[in-house]
């Protein structure tokens, strides 16, 4: 990473979407700030609350008040990780843009090395785990999803990660795409394929437990596979195209057994077991077909990715309106004006 006669106004932003981890955010302040200092990198730390917990925007404050360097989004509601991330992202100042969890699974110290892997011609760099600490089953569940994913969506990074440096050009088109339901390792891969990873340690959860339970991550595949692949479709039609041919099929085989005399009388059994086993692919399409049709609704609405409530730091008095702040308090903490 070069940062000499750069014209940004710091070198890194850290960019943390809150939503369980809000425990930790002061030991990931004082382990950011010590390790980039050492680093001799400028940076400010931008704490997303995505309405997880009560506790949160409370210590976002409170961290906004004493740390200058630190600024505190706070959504409308809970938008979920990756439009809380997209927010973090638009209003950062950095050359770098860093996206981390709020858990210390993802080590502060690791930073400098993802930037030192940064380039021209790397402006995306993963950090990887070698060895995560999540339980089994929740790390047999990410491998198996990833390896769908890439499957269906060949262009997809396989080695993707939440612990991510990005550069700043490439990172803020991240907002142009719009999607209601943002997914942005997919929105990467289709921006760049100048890609590099890092091997990184994968740090233990200390505080809370992970938001992404069984439900949520097939929550997230189904946006997934429904926003950024055709797969679901060719599913669907390969699906009908089976059953046309296999009722064809059985239809010239009830034909030739009525004409040879083999069949006097074909059994309901059989008829409705045809019947079902139509009706249920029939369904099945129909549900895949609602899904993009849903997804076509939600991007004509255009519908904003994510709506900030309140915001606070002294990194956030340029984006509010000077009559806003108060001659006591040097911290500002605003909603946004009306649109």
């Amino acid at each position: 990473m070069r940062t000499h006669l750069s014209s940004y106004s710091v070198d890194v932003s850290i960019v943390v979407p809150v939503y369980g981890g809000s425990a930790a955010l002061a030991e990931l302040r004082e382990r950011v700030a010590t390790t980039l200092s050492a680093a001799g990198l400028r940076h400010e730390l931008i704490l997303v609350d995505d309405r997880g917990s009560s506790e949160a925007w409370p210590i976002i404050r409170a961290l906004a008040t004493a740390h200058p360097e630190v600024t505190g989004l706070r959504l409308g509601r809970n938008f979920g990780q990756h439009a809380a991330t997209i927010c973090g992202i638009e209003h950062a100042r950095g050359e770098w843009i860093v996206t981390m969890d709020d858990d210390l699974e993802h080590l502060p110290e690791s930073v400098p090395a993802l930037l030192e892997a940064a380039s021209a011609d790397h402006p995306l760099v993963y950090g990887v785990f070698a060895q995560r600490t999540h339980a089994g089953y929740r790390n047999f569940s990410s491998e198996l999803m990833r390896r769908t994913l890439k499957r269906a969506f060949p262009d997809l990074n396989d080695q993707y990660t939440s612990f991510r440096a990005i550069h700043a050009p490439l990172a803020k088109q991240l907002v142009r795409f719009g999607l209601s339901k943002p997914y942005i390792d997919g929105m990467l891969s289709w921006m760049t394929s100048s890609v590099g990873v890092v091997d990184v340690p994968h740090g233990e959860r200390r505080h809370g437990e992970s938001a992404y339970t069984l439900g949520k991550l097939l929550s997230l595949a189904t946006n997934i596979f429904v926003t950024f692949s055709h797969l679901p479709l060719r599913i669907a039609s390969y699906s009908g195209a089976a059953l046309a041919v296999a009722s064809f099929l059985y239809l010239l085989y009830l034909i030739v057994g009525h004409l040879s005399g083999n069949i006097i009388n074909p059994g309901y059994t059989s008829l409705m077991s045809v019947v079902l086993l139509a009706c249920g692919i029939q369904l099945l399409i129909l549900g895949v077909l609602g899904e993009y049709i849903g997804r076509l609704m939600g991007a004509a609405y255009r519908k904003p990715v994510y709506l900030v409530e309140n915001r606070v730091g002294a990194m956030a008095d340029a984006r509010v309106e000077p009559a806003r702040a108060t001659a006591d308090d040097s911290t500002v903490e605003s909603p946004l004006p009306p649109a």
